[in-house]
């Protein structure tokens, strides 16, 4: 890839989120989110694992600047923890919570690097999910009141805001079929938490304002849908699956409108609050790893569709196909869907897993993250040249670490952690990235 095809003020970046890295989960006044008491459940978690530790990155935030410093880029996306700034989601801030985050922001911006601030990265405190969590229209209002927080404390320094990452994730994996935290079985039932996270959204979006913020956008994960075959039942599916993962977070925030097949789905009064979630923004902000296959339901099926697995592609150890033109596909069909109503967009997500260990040399040698960046880079580049205003990239991610459900198994880092000693060590992905943000 060569740097110059990019514009000279594309801003790259790397991710992370706060319970994958942060650990010190009992530290400095921070309470419980649902993701430690899912954690603490047997069989929820691969082996048993938990996010205690992590990266350890509350304790060695410094060493990891001063890797993103050397890496070069431009940009910093971390995700702040609800419970660490409120550890019951509501009420007074925890001082210790909002110190840390404090010294962490300054020591980015110190380093040269933007901070770019995700407020959710669905670390619910475990006290609103006890009052009904996302499915409680209240927890969006609870948000509301921590984004201020944040906002005013944060807002000189912050380049990039978002409230929510990936909202159909905690609404279909949280509450839909239990995959995730908070573990809850609801199938289409859960779609009235999708409702009150994008309110969630919108509310935020108007605090973050009110303080003083200045680009504030979204982190919506999306994925070109595939069909199995030229049914047109499977067509039918295809259009649902659509609606259900692109457009349930989509539609709200660019045009004020839910797709018609959620409409039954949805709490009573839900168009009352469509102004609220409609806010203008600053950047769209696109997570992408993968298409999602699709086909008619088979019986017994209580879907309008049946998910199918998108085959004769190689294969990340997160169960993934690799599939860069689905990038430049997913891009481009969002210029041509919401047109003049789409804003600048960031990828603020993209990254791949494969079992990363040190060699006898002591280096990690990672070519098969090195090919797929490049390849997405590639497909990336292609879909700007087809007209879509897309302005920076950030890799998933600056780190090993906790992989949700599945443990510390799955290896997304740029950087090798060994969760034994904590040691980092740059992965040859990491020094081909720098060549490429360095221009080198």
């Amino acid at each position: 890839m060569n740097y110059p095809t990019f514009p000279p003020e594309f801003l790259w970046g790397v991710s992370t989120s706060a319970f994958q890295i942060e650990g010190a989960t009992a530290e400095a006044g921070r309470g419980p989110s649902i993701w430690d008491t899912f954690t603490a459940t047997d069989g929820k978690i691969a082996r048993g694992e938990d996010a205690k530790v992590a990266a350890d990155h509350y304790h060695r935030y410094s060493e990891d600047i001063a890797l993103m410093a050397e890496l070069g880029v431009g940009a910093y996306r971390m995700s702040t923890a609800w419970p660490r700034i409120q550890p019951t989601g509501t009420g007074k801030p925890n001082s210790d919570g909002l110190a840390f985050y404090d010294k962490l922001i300054d020591d980015v911006c110190a380093a040269g690097i933007a901070p770019a601030v995700t407020l959710y990265h669905w670390d619910t405190p475990q006290a609103l999910e006890d009052d009904g969590g996302w499915l409680n229209r209240d927890t969006a209002h609870h948000f509301a009141e921590y984004a201020a927080i944040l906002g005013e404390r944060f807002a000189d320094r912050v380049k990039l805001w978002i409230p929510l990452n990936e909202p159909m994730v905690m609404s279909i994996y949280g509450y839909g079929i239990g995959e995730y935290a908070p573990g809850r079985f609801l199938l289409l039932d859960a779609l009235p938490t999708a409702h009150h996270q994008n309110l969630a959204h919108g509310l935020a979006t108007q605090a973050l304002r009110a303080a003083g913020a200045e680009s504030i956008g979204t982190a919506n994960n999306h994925s070109p849908i595939w069909p199995a075959d030229e049914d047109d039942k499977t067509e039918a599916a295809k259009t649902w699956l659509d609606a259900l993962l692109n457009r349930t977070f989509a539609d709200p925030v660019l045009l004020g409108t839910y797709p018609e097949q959620i409409h039954p789905h949805l709490p009573e009064g839900f168009a009352d609050d469509l102004s609220t979630i409609h806010q203008p923004l600053d950047f769209y902000g696109v997570n992408y790893y993968e298409p999602q296959g699709v086909a008619a339901p088979g019986e017994g099926n209580p879907l309008p569709f049946e998910l199918r697995p998108v085959e004769g592609y190689p294969m990340t150890t997160n169960d993934s196909p690799i599939v860069p033109q689905g990038l430049r596909e997913l891009l481009v069909s969002f210029q041509d869907r919401y047109r003049e109503h789409l804003p600048p967009v960031y990828i603020t997500e993209n990254g791949c897993s494969f079992a990363d260990a040190p060699a006898a040399d002591g280096q990690v040698h990672d070519p098969e993250r090195i090919d797929f960046l490049d390849g997405h880079l590639r497909a990336l580049r292609e879909a700007m040249n087809a007209g879509v205003d897309v302005r920076g990239y950030f890799v998933w991610s600056l780190l090993d670490n906790f992989e949700w459900s599945k443990g510390y198994a799955p290896r997304f880092g740029l950087v090798h952690v060994d969760y034994e000693t904590q040691r980092r060590t740059p992965k040859d992905s990491f020094a081909w990235y720098r060549k490429l943000v360095r221009h080198e």
